[in-house]
């Protein structure tokens, strides 16, 4: 028989009714390590199928879940088991855990009931959990404990399954630590930390090379703390952090070279590209009784070197003074965009932007060099010049371009800005077009609004971008009449 004999697919409730038809635990959700939710699906699944009004009374698998577990001598089979636990009523939920230790494969059920909203279940559950974990079971439900350990009383599991593997090794920690989810990664290595599991090495290249900023730190201090005071075995740990693309493991590498007594190592983290990185070797070398700033000096002297490290512009803001405006000024004509970019940004940090200097960087080629320039001119966005920001919206012109212009004239608000956003509401580019419709309803009337019956045709026609409530502001500022909506 099908599940669509009997008002649903096979899958409809979490693969319930294959369980219900004698199917496999294994085949229809898996083993202890199956996806969480597939877990959760069941359980859910199941209390939904009694629910659904659609089952024919008659049907062998109707009456299958509606006799289950009633009869107090029955002895379930571990299909019937996991349905069990799954069930609605909580006495069969109860009975149901007397039988779970002789069939494991029901095991993630049992976790399921251990953050139970009936205590009679919830209890029971906790003690069979207890009894049954073994390292390798514990690994294999780890993602699943640390899913319902989210839930209300869910974290005794979580406590449960932790104390099991304070005891394991790295070897059976490793599918955790190779977990490709974060969360049941992050367990595994915060368990390895507390077992001293990890060599600094080792500490070191898992700091270097995981993508969770989480596991990153917690390596990353570990191996710094177990650093070894010299020789090889502290170059060994040393060199994955600094060469880390992480800046969490990278900082951590330059931090520890002051220990190290290593300031000529540091010195070439000076123009990285990461605002921490910079600061740890700025820091490295003033603890060696070395002034960074100069460095920074001689690095940006040349504006026509092609080889200026756009991290040494900013560090150069960074620590420097206004007087270092001199250095950076001719840098906003440098060859390569990244030091523009960079340059425009290092003024901006210094307090020393020139409006008349920078305008012109508005049509600069590069996205990164157009997006900082914006970024500088925006407090001063009213004394821009209007034609040329309603120019940069030109339809076919650089995306980049167009964005940033369309964010500076809505700053300064009034009746142009209101004329060009109106009209890229139709405008090809979609983004463009959503970028049109959120500045709408942060549209300032401006001074010479008042009255203007252009404005009023424009607020009609843009009506429906704008919640009711600004629009209700708007009409008053500006003194607008608009249709009575349709829909009032």
């Amino acid at each position: 028989m099908t599940g669509d004999e009997y008002g649903g697919t096979a899958d409809e409730y979490g693969g319930a009714l294959r369980l219900a038809a004698g199917e496999s635990v294994e085949r229809v959700v898996g083993g202890l390590d199956a996806d969480p939710e597939a877990w959760l699906a069941l359980d859910a699944g199941f209390r939904e199928a009694f629910r659904d009004s659609s089952w024919r009374p008659g049907a062998e698998r109707w009456r299958f879940l509606r006799n289950l577990g009633l009869r107090r001598e029955q002895v379930y089979s571990p299909s019937a088991l996991v349905l069990a636990l799954c069930h609605g009523d909580g006495r069969i939920r109860e009975k149901a855990l007397r039988q779970a230790e002789a069939h494991p494969q029901a095991l993630p059920l049992v976790v399921v009931r251990c953050a139970d909203w009936a205590g009679p279940v919830r209890l029971p559950a906790r003690d069979v959990l207890a009894r049954m974990l073994t390292v390798e079971r514990a690994v294999a439900l780890t993602p699943l404990v640390l899913r319902v350990g989210r839930r209300d009383r869910g974290d005794v599991a979580v406590g449960l399954v932790r104390d099991v593997l304070r005891q394991a090794s790295a070897a059976e920690l490793r599918p955790l630590l190779d977990h490709p989810d974060r969360r049941p990664r992050r367990f595994g290595v915060e368990l390895a930390l507390l077992g001293g599991l990890f060599t600094p090495v080792e500490l070191a290249r898992t700091a270097a090379a995981d993508p969770d900023v989480v596991v990153q730190d917690l390596c990353a201090d570990a191996a710094l703390a177990a650093l070894p005071e010299k020789g090889a075995a502290r170059e060994a740990v040393l060199e994955p952090l600094l060469t880390a693309r992480n800046s969490r493991a990278r900082s951590t590498g330059v931090t520890a070279l002051r220990r190290a007594g290593r300031p000529d190592l540091a010195e070439a983290y000076l123009s990285d590209r990461s605002t921490v990185v910079r600061a740890c070797a700025r820091w490295v070398l003033r603890e060696h009784g070395v002034d960074p700033l100069p460095r920074y000096r001689a690095l940006c002297a040349d504006p026509a070197d092609s080889a200026v490290p756009p991290g040494a512009v900013l560090g150069l803001a960074e620590c420097g003074t206004r007087q270092d405006t001199a250095l950076l000024r001719p840098l906003l004509a440098h060859p390569v965009a990244a030091v523009r970019a960079r340059a425009v940004a290092a003024l901006r940090m210094l307090d020393a932007v020139d409006r008349a200097e920078l305008t012109p960087l508005l049509d600069d080629p590069a996205p990164a060099v157009v997006r900082e320039t914006a970024k500088a001119l925006l407090p001063d966005a009213r004394s821009l010049d209007t034609a040329a920001l309603v120019g940069m919206l030109a339809s076919g012109g650089p995306a980049h371009r167009r964005r940033w212009g369309l964010t500076l004239l809505a700053a300064q608000g009034g009746l142009p800005a209101l004329r060009a956003t109106a009209d890229l509401l139709d405008d090809e580019d979609e983004k463009m077009r959503v970028q049109a419709s959120l500045r709408l309803r942060t549209w300032e009337p401006g001074d010479r609004t008042k009255g203007d019956p252009e404005v009023a045709a424009l607020l009609e026609h843009t009506r429906d971008h704008i919640p009711r409530s600004r629009l209700h502001f708007l009409t008053w500022a500006t003194g607008a009449t608009l249709a009575p909506r349709r829909d009032a």
